[in-house]
């Protein structure tokens, strides 16, 4: 069995890890395409030695492109390393231009897709992502379903094909490379922090950071946390958001601290010590939740409702004392809870079901 897993950003990088992990203890023959969606192979090839991974046999490099001439591209030269090839699977995972590319070639070839995180819905069309999964499970041979509810959303949509619960590789993540970070980082005597005395932040999307009236929303909604908790607010901050923030002349919120973008591990470690996290990050959201950490979502929707219905999650838009609001509801009311997302054996399922089922 030949396997191919395709990666284009550093979240799928982390969610895929696993299953690479996996292939590596059952000694599959596989290999890794890097399509570079956001980075160049270079600046993530830290990344990959930072999480012990084996390096991609392919690195595409097709990052800053726009959306449909780098889906042009990707498909393009993703289809002339599978036809060289030829693998039993190509496995994706999430929404991204580089999953929907790569599940575009492999249906063109006629070699089956393993959809990884299959299901999510936000229910928002105007959200590209949202276009790309769908598409991609309507597509997809193999289906992984994250959650109860991930997999009534393909049911409810009439995919007949094989459907899975196998819970999400996020915690296998998580739980794998928290042990790694101990033995190589500590991010917390680097930026002299203590233990739950700051809060996490991060917002990184278009639909929130290319927008005048939603980015000041949250950068005035961040300043009232500051102002109410006394704590620190650490933001690991993209420079396309300070790209922003200096066009549409807004001033930096006190006590709030802007950081340059930190490795994997570190703010790994960043996260699992912090009261709160104030996120437009869908994975952060699950993370927030397998590290018991509250989380207040700077987003109208999101596809991982789960979080939300766990009391994990709330959403707070970018309205300023909305988010003050909600922070203060998620800080006060802060239990433990119960972990939707899986046991953490997401990757020896995934795997192990494909290799049952491709026998069928």
């Amino acid at each position: 069995m030949n396997v191919c897993i395709i990666v284009g950003t550093r979240p799928e990088i982390i969610k895929m890890a696993p299953l690479i992990r996996v292939c590596e203890k059952k000694n599959l023959d596989y290999f890794i395409l890097h399509t570079g969606q956001h980075y160049s192979y270079e600046m993530d090839k830290k990344f990959f030695e930072d999480l012990e991974l084996k390096e991609p046999k392919y690195n595409l490099n097709v990052g800053g492109q726009e959306y449909r001439k780098q889906v042009g591209m990707m498909i393009r030269e993703i289809m002339e390393v599978l036809s060289k090839e030829m693998p039993d699977i190509v496995f994706v995972q999430g929404d991204t231009n580089t999953v929907l590319s790569a599940a575009l070639a492999a249906n063109k070839l006629g070699i089956k897709i393993g959809h990884h995180e299959a299901g999510l819905r936000s229910h928002d069309l105007t959200m590209l992502e949202e276009t790309n999964r769908i598409i991609t499970d309507h597509i997809s041979d193999f289906l992984f379903a994250p959650t109860k509810n991930a997999l009534k959303n393909l049911k409810d949509e009439g995919i007949k094909k094989k459907s899975f619960l196998t819970g999400n590789t996020v915690v296998d993540a998580v739980y794998q490379n928290l042990t790694i970070a101990k033995r190589k980082v500590n991010i917390l005597r680097k930026l002299d922090l203590e233990k739950n005395k700051y809060i996490v932040v991060t917002a990184h999307r278009a639909e929130n950071v290319d927008i005048e009236k939603r980015l000041r929303g949250i950068l005035d909604g961040l300043m009232l946390v500051a102002q109410y908790t006394k704590m620190p607010l650490i933001y690991p901050i993209h420079p396309r958001t300070i790209k922003n923030i200096e066009k549409f002349k807004i001033e930096k919120p006190e006590n709030v601290h802007f950081i340059d973008p930190l490795g994997y591990l570190e703010f790994l470690q960043l996260e699992a010590g912090a009261k709160l996290i104030i996120t437009d990050s869908g994975g952060l959201q699950e993370e927030a939740c397998i590290l018991n950490v509250p989380c207040v979502t700077v987003r109208d929707n999101t596809e991982r409702p789960e979080t939300i219905n766990a009391g994990i999650n709330i959403l707070a838009g970018t309205n300023p004392k909305k988010i003050l609001e909600c922070s203060k509801e998620m800080l006060e009311n802060h239990k433990d809870w119960i972990n939707p997302f899986g046991d953490g054996r997401a990757g020896e399922k995934i795997i192990e079901l494909w290799l049952e089922n491709s026998k069928v």
